[in-house]
């Protein structure tokens, strides 16, 4: 029921924290996140964490940093009282992970909490507060640096703590924000303790770009199949690790976007990373990274989210296309090298040259077998030598249309192991695979998948060389009403629209016209294809809606031109084609998203058979 008419009036500062609180503080470990800005922002060079009951008993953080005096301790518990901002400028530059000044208070409105703090050279301080009141500061034994214990979050709004769930959950949560701050921050060593117990610590990372805190953060499953990011984009560094697209998960919960120190959730870089993996992953699969960004302050607004998770750059397209282009060149120069979920070390049996291979009577019954050997790669590089001088006839695909696949075999002779991460040829399987050695072990090739990357890599090679985009102008234009945000989309990007081989121009105060199209999709509905176009470039400021639209009529080109199941090979041919994997962009994966090889260690085939045991 609607209560009376009130006259209007300020509210108590309390409620004001109050209400406050439910926007900052959801649970322990938001309280947490706010904690560990403000010890990282104080300087610290190690910080302790210590949950009782998943934060819901207490949240603890202590730093060893700058400290605060005696007598701003008070004020620390103010809101809107800070140390990190003193203007407008400042806080456009703001290069410090809290600038509000409200969580300390906030968690003084809600919860108990006690600050002990002591400066270099000072005496230490403690002050103490609860639902709103706050003790006066009184001298304490301490330490340099601060540390600030949270207890019973929440205790004085019952209708907030019932929402709170079990302590291992919550644990989970601040565990998260635990990791996330370790990432974001390698030059900070951090323990966390739960209910008495050391449950996760990292070192100081002295490595360049904290890569080796990124792999001790996120576990032996994602360095396994990590691969490295480092590129300079004018202004913006992008830095970090990707995984390989073979090691895709259903769920994206493997994807970190940390922004000058600070882990964000933003649109913008998950899906410029997402486009960037568009040629190599597999239906709804979604790939694991931690990309790390670094540029000027002033070309990102951190003020636009009360929990400060979120961020908006000024020029979003340049920041969606250096992300993409950085992730892109590392997926393509990774296609063909030897990778895959097996360990790629070579097998300590190779480090011994063999000295004899071992014989059919060796292997008789009651005979001692002598110890495996597998052949020497100078021996395997004679056995191939007279392929490099045969005229092998080259493999005609069943379609006409598809270009030449392979190239001539390669002198063979002068072959070092590295030259050929795939190895040489030994057999067809079934019609279907290529069997082949290296110095690893067994290479299984799926030869249809593999053919159809590399006829594809081709035919955007020839595609991208044919610019600029040819157009196609419409017989009769097609008309659509469009919205206010389509219309200004299609003002403000008009050059973009050009370049992109669409011609959009304005009908009328809420209609569009588009007068032509790129040429290659011709037969596309033009209407849906400008309002695809328009989408993107609202929400993300730019789109890559043609280019996609135009690899997948490559891709099914390519599809229908490779090399079908069940067409003999020759051994040239075969080693051709994995020649030519080895020199195409992303060959480890079809236009699919499948894998096109993979790799068996002399270890696991030994596994297979018992050999050793």
């Amino acid at each position: 029921m609607l209560q009376p008419q009130r006259p209007i009036r300020p509210l108590p500062d309390v409620l004001i924290s109050q209400i406050a609180a439910g926007e900052v503080i959801e649970r322990p470990a938001s309280a947490l996140r706010e904690l560990l800005d403000n010890a990282i922002d104080s300087g610290a060079s190690a910080l302790t964490v210590r949950l009782e009951q998943g934060g819901l008993g207490s949240v603890q953080v202590e730093d060893d940093g700058c400290g605060i005096p005696a007598e701003e301790l008070p004020l620390a518990l103010l809101r809107h009282a800070t140390s990190k901002i003193a203007d407008l400028d400042e806080l456009h530059h703001a290069a410090h992970l809290g600038f509000r000044g409200e969580a300390l208070a906030a968690m003084a409105a809600v919860a108990e909490i006690e600050i002990i703090s002591r400066r270099a050279g000072a005496d230490g301080a403690r002050i103490h507060a609860s639902a709103g009141q706050v003790a006066a500061v009184q001298p304490t034994a301490a330490q340099q640096g601060t540390r600030v214990t949270l207890r019973q979050l929440f205790f004085n709004l019952p209708a907030r703590r019932k929402f709170l769930k079990s302590p291992q959950t919550e644990y989970a949560w601040c565990a998260d924000v635990f990791k996330r701050t370790a990432i974001a921050h390698p030059q900070i060593a951090l323990r966390l303790w739960h209910d008495g117990q050391l449950k996760l610590q990292f070192e100081r990372d002295p490595s360049p770009h904290g890569l080796d805190r990124l792999a001790a953060v996120l576990g032996e499953a994602f360095s396994a199949h990590a691969l490295p990011v480092s590129a300079q984009i004018g202004p913006l560094a992008v830095r970090g690790l990707i995984c390989k697209p073979t090691a895709a998960r259903a769920r994206a919960d493997v994807q970190h976007i940390i922004v000058n120190n600070r882990w964000v959730r933003d649109r913008t870089v998950a899906h410029g990373v997402r486009a960037a993996y568009a040629d190599v992953l597999h239906g709804a699969l979604q790939p694991q990274y931690a990309l790390l960004l670094d540029l000027p302050s002033e070309l990102v607004d951190v003020n636009v989210h009360p929990a400060k998770s979120e961020v908006r750059f000024r020029d979003s397209s340049a920041v969606h296309q250096a992300v993409r282009h950085a992730v892109e060149q590392v997926l393509a120069r990774a296609g063909g090298e030897a990778s895959s979920s097996h360990p790629s070390a070579p097998p300590a049996a190779w480090e011994q040259p063999p000295s004899a291979l071992p014989t059919t009577a060796a292997l008789a019954f009651g005979v001692a077998r002598p110890s495996p050997s597998p052949i020497p790669w100078d021996a395997l590089s004679r056995a191939y030598a007279p392929l490099a001088t045969a005229d092998a006839a080259p493999l005609q695909a069943q379609d006409s249309a598809a270009p030449r696949p392979y190239a001539q075999a390669t002198d063979l002779a002068a072959a070092q192991p590295d030259d050929f991460p795939l190895g040489f040829a030994l057999a067809q399987l079934l019609g279907i695979y290529i069997l082949a050695q290296n110095r690893h072990g067994l290479v299984i090739v799926d030869m249809h998948a593999a053919h159809e990357r590399i006829v594809y890599e081709r035919l955007k090679a020839a595609e991208q060389a044919d610019a600029p985009v040819a157009v196609q102008p419409l017989l009769i234009p097609a008309a659509f009403a469009a919205s206010d945000a389509e219309m200004g989309a299609a003002e403000d990007h008009a050059d973009a629209l050009r370049s992109l081989g669409v011609e959009l121009d304005r009908a009328g105060p809420s209609s569009l016209v588009v007068r032509a199209t790129p040429t290659l999709l011709a037969h596309a509905d033009p209407i849906r294809l400008a309002r695809g176009l328009l989408a993107d470039l609202i929400s993300q400021g730019t789109s890559s809606r043609l280019q996609e639209r135009r690899n997948a009529l490559l891709s099914s080109m390519a599809c229908h031109g490779a090399v079908r199941a069940n067409r003999q090979l020759t051994l040239a041919e075969m080693n051709g084609l994995l020649r030519d994997m080895e020199r195409t962009e992303r060959a480890d994966q079809c236009n699919h998203g499948r894998p096109t090889w993979r790799q068996i260690g002399l270890a696991d085939l030994d596994a297979l058979f018992l050999r050793g045991r």
